[in-house]
């Protein structure tokens, strides 16, 4: 059966996408590894065939590289990001995102200047890219009206679009491709002027308030946001607030400050908090705070460059969101009491977090939340079962199967010679705090990191994940080197066949939030 077919076939019940989650977190379903993988050379025959190490019965397999697509002989008429005079920046391959039906796969490009995306129809094994910007935003006066840099979150939206959004470099926007589905010459995009500018990495939507965009500002005092549309379905004109927890400023924090800045190193930064807003029901700035839609500067400190930085930024600042340690990827369940959750990555503090959603609020009523550490290097590993020598080292992006589960996905090793790992982290009461971090892939491509982990919305036991960045994307120094590249996994084989089972009857989250 081909993997179209098998598609078509599970689209029968592709009615529970939109079905209501269920509660999240099972017991650990495979044997963790016991120490993270040591790195080969580039181009390396485990990085062509094999590059992760696993546990038994998961099997991998090579989807679409750089290389594939740039060999005219064997895949003539496709084409891919990749930023002429760039060595690894050249493509940048990041956050996955499918299509509902699980057909196609749509990959951002986190170049610096040109950024676009790629989609690949799988059953065709064909690329090509559907948006990109112009690179001028590589001039010495760089012009970035119609180039984009550093696209990181790439999600599916209930509208069928697709959202990109710029993280480290161009102007902290989010893009709506509005037809990602048609041929590439039909494709057209707006930028979302309603949704704060900041460096974006985790955007997804709410699964119980389907009016709601949670978001994140990837930077060293990053907050939390959310914005609320006026009308359901239009992304357009919307209200947006920041996550303040309560405790952080009458424990001496300070907003503007980086997480573990004075004192920000002891402040509160869990506990009970309230979203506080930043605009009025329609997105007029309220009085006193900057306009959080403000193209600026992804990389500015708003202390510094008050004017510049980008203004999601500095009006969190203002209204006194709470700071985290380089937040980036996110993804929303729900706990077993019902409540929905979001979970966070926080870079810099090895840690995630999650923030269960008490309240919604509405214009004149801030919402509520409670924010708890999720999972950090002080949570027992392996727990049961042999213990390993790996450390949580960055988690970066998130990711969540059909059943709940959330995994942790390094930002590493970044040309060390350890590879970078991905985690399983077993919440079996589903409380919002782990019981155990379990050790589950580790890579070992030279140069590389994990990135865009996503379970496939209509086969629960398939996922997918980039390699990104690898020193052989570098054809100066790795000639016909692999590039960065997708790997696919299928867990259908693993020993433990009720897990599989579950997979495959489990509701599956809405594919927007994996």
């Amino acid at each position: 059966m081909t993997h179209k077919n098998k598609m078509i076939k599970a689209t029968l019940s592709a009615a529970v996408l939109m079905a209501p989650i269920a509660n999240a977190g099972t017991d650990i379903w495979f044997t963790p590894l016991t120490q993270s993988a040591p790195v080969v050379a580039p181009n390396a025959l485990e990085e062509l065939s094999s590059p992760w190490v696993a546990p038994a019965g998961i099997t991998q397999k090579n989807w679409v590289s750089l290389r594939e697509v740039e060999d005219a002989v064997l895949s003539p008429g496709q084409s891919t990001v990749r930023v002429p005079g760039a060595s690894t920046s050249a493509s940048m391959f990041d956050m996955l995102a499918y299509n509902p039906t699980g057909t196609h796969l749509f990959i951002p490009h986190e170049t610096p200047i040109g950024a676009g995306c790629t989609r690949y129809d799988i059953d065709k094994n064909r690329a090509e890219v559907i948006f990109a910007g112009d690179q001028k935003g590589g001039l010495s006066v760089p012009d970035w009206s119609a180039d984009f840099g550093a696209f990181d979150p790439c999600r599916w939206t209930p509208n069928n679009t697709l959202f990109l959004a710029e993280e480290w470099s161009g102007q902290g926007r989010v893009i709506e491709i509005l037809n990602p589905m048609d041929d590439v010459g039909s494709i057209t995009s707006r930028e979302l002027n309603s949704i704060a500018n900041v460096s974006h990495e985790g955007i997804n939507f709410s699964l119980r308030y389907r009016n709601t965009i949670y978001f994140i500002d990837e930077y060293n005092s990053g907050s939390i946001y959310k914005f609320v549309m006026k009308t359901m379905g239009d992304y357009t004109v919307g209200q947006t607030f920041v996550l303040s927890v309560d405790a952080f400023g009458a424990s001496g924090g300070l907003a503007a400050n980086n997480y573990n800045e004075g004192p920000n190193a002891t402040a509160a930064r869990v506990g009970a908090a309230t979203w506080k807003p930043l605009t009025d029901a329609l997105g007029v700035p309220l009085p006193g705070v900057t306009d959080p839609f403000r193209n600026g500067s992804t990389g500015a400190d708003p202390r510094t460059s008050p004017t510049t930085v980008v203004g999601g930024r500095k009006a969190a600042d203002d209204v006194g969101g709470t700071p985290y340690g380089r937040p980036e990827d996110a993804t929303v369940s729900k706990l077993a009491n019902g409540n929905e959750v979001i979970y966070f990555a926080a870079t810099s503090e090895n840690s995630v977090y999650s923030i269960e959603i008490l309240t919604p609020g509405t214009s004149r009523t801030p919402g509520t939340a409670i924010v708890r550490k999720f999972v950090d290097n002080s949570s027992p590993k392996n727990l049961g079962y042999p213990t390993t020598t790996g450390t949580l080292n960055s988690p970066d992006n998130l990711a969540m199967d059909s059943v709940g589960n959330i995994y942790v996905i390094e930002d590493a090793p970044n040309g060390g010679s350890t590879g970078g790992d991905i985690w399983f982290v077993r919440d079996i009461d589903n409380d919002g705090v782990a019981e155990s971090l379990d050790h589950f892939l580790s890579v070992r491509v030279n140069g590389c990191e994990a990135t865009g982990m996503i379970f496939n919305p209509v086969i629960p036991t398939e996922f997918a994940v980039c390699v990104m960045h690898p020193s052989s994307t570098d054809l100066v120094t790795v000639p016909s080197g692999l590039g960065d590249a997708v790997w696919s996994f299928d867990l259908s084989g693993i020993p433990n066949t009720d897990h599989v089972k579950a997979l495959k009857r489990g509701r599956c989250r809405k594919f927007t939030n994996q």
